[in-house]
Parts: structure tokens; C-alpha cells; sequence
């Protein structure tokens, strides 16, 4: 059933602003989640609070519901194909996960030249980079167009306040980031998850321009 705009604005109020749980273990905030540390598992609560361009920029009724129910839903999606950090999720807003060794590295893959930001690839192709993140662009693009293929264009994972850099393959791999081997398994994982996620949204009548992969590893093991 649909909320009218009075019934949301009424919520607004009630709104899950944050927590304070410390019987759930030590606690780290992100913009958006609230993160308990307890023995190998992390318990997630998504809160309402909603962020762009690394800032918060306010609360939205039951956005944290309905973000976590997603992130629920594409992960029993594609299960099959990468292991997940899901244990189990006993609330609407609340997803208890496997402690894992995070990697520096986000992973986004693109199946359009589209953006806005100055990290985006239809900003960088405009401004005549032919190069970006490592990877060649034909001239003759234009906004919005169908790439030929997925690509993956990496960036620096920032800590709080800071703000993600480009990276290419070769800099990953020359820095020692990442060793030449996993991050072979971590193209490999992002690019069936992302034919998945194109394949699912098409059945629906959409399309998934791009979207951002963050993994670690769950006893050695490459995990989304």
C-alpha cells in the first residue's frame, strides 16, 4: 500500500536518525550505516539518513528499510555466483554479517558513459581524456551512450571525510595494493555480478548503467 505525502511527512519526525546500542558491541558510524563490532560478525543497522557527494544531507522515512531489504534481495540474487557477507537479517533495517578483511579497493563497473561528477567517465571524456582509469575510449562518444562492453574503473576506498581517487589496473598492480591474482578473481566476480544485475533488471524493464562492488575476504576467501 502506498504512504500519501501527508502520511510520510507525518513520519519525518520518527525518522531513524541513529543508535545507541552498546550491548551489540564496539560501534563505528558511516553516513548512512551505524556498524557493532562483536566476535567475527558485524551487525549493520541502516539508518534513514541519507548522503550524496559524502555528505549527509537529511532523513527520509523508512529509506533504511527499504535499502537494506534491496541489499538483501541482490545478494539472495547472486549468491550462486560471488559468496556474500550475509548471515542472516533479523530486522527490516538490520543485516548481521561476517567480519571480513576489507580491501582497499571499490569497484565500480560501468556499462554506460554517463556522470556528473569529476570521477565520472562522461566528465573525464569530456574534458578529452581518452584514457580513463587505464582503460582506451574510442572517439565519438556521446552522454549516455552504451559502452561495448563493461568496464571497471577502480578507485581509492577513503577513509571518513575523504574522497575516493582514480586508479587503474597497472597502479593496483605496481603500487602492490592488490596481488596480480586476486584482483584477476575480483575483475572476474565483478563482471558476472554485473551481467546478472543487467540481466535481472532487463526482465524488468530497466537498465543498470553502473554500480559499485565493495569486497573483502572471509577466511581467505573473496567475498561481496
Amino acid at each position: 500500500m502506498m504512504l500519501t505525502h501527508e502520511e510520510l511527512l507525518a513520519l519525518v519526525p520518527h525518522c531513524l536518525d541513529g543508535t545507541d546500542l552498546p550491548e551489540l558491541g564496539e560501534k563505528y558510524e558511516g553516513k548512512v550505516r551505524d556498524v557493532y563490532l562483536r566476535a567475527g560478525e558485524r551487525v549493520l543497522i541502516t539508518t534513514d539518513r541519507i548522503s550524496a557527494f559524502d555528505r549527509v544531507l537529511g532523513l527520509i522515512p523508512y529509506k533504511g528499510q527499504v535499502l537494506n531489504q534491496l541489499s538483501t534481495w541482490w545478494f539472495e540474487k547472486t549468491a550462486d555466483l560471488v559468496p556474500n557477507h550475509v548471515i542472516s537479517v533479523p530486522d527490516p533495517n538490520v543485516t548481521i554479517a561476517h567480519e571480513a578483511e576489507p580491501l582497499p579497493v571499490e569497484v565500480v563497473v560501468r556499462g554506460y558513459i554517463t556522470g556528473v561528477t569529476k570521477t565520472s567517465l562522461w566528465y573525464l571524456y569530456e574534458q578529452g581524456e581518452r584514457q580513463p582509469y587505464g582503460i582506451k575510449l574510442p572517439d565519438g562518444l556521446r552522454k549516455n551512450d552504451a559502452l561495448p562492453e563493461p568496464i571497471i574503473t577502480p578507485t581509492t576506498k577513503a577513509e571518513k571525510g575523504g574522497h575516493d581517487e582514480q586508479l587503474t589496473r597497472d597502479e593496483i598492480l605496481e603500487r602492490g595494493i592488490i596481488t596480480p591474482a586476486l584482483w584477476n578473481e575480483i575483475e572476474m566476480a565483478a563482471l558476472v555480478l554485473f551481467a546478472r544485475g543487467q540481466e535481472l533488471a532487463q526482465r524488468a524493464g530497466l537498465i543498470l548503467v553502473d554500480t559499485k562492488y565493495e569486497m573483502g575476504l572471509v577466511n581467505g576467501r573473496l567475498t561481496l
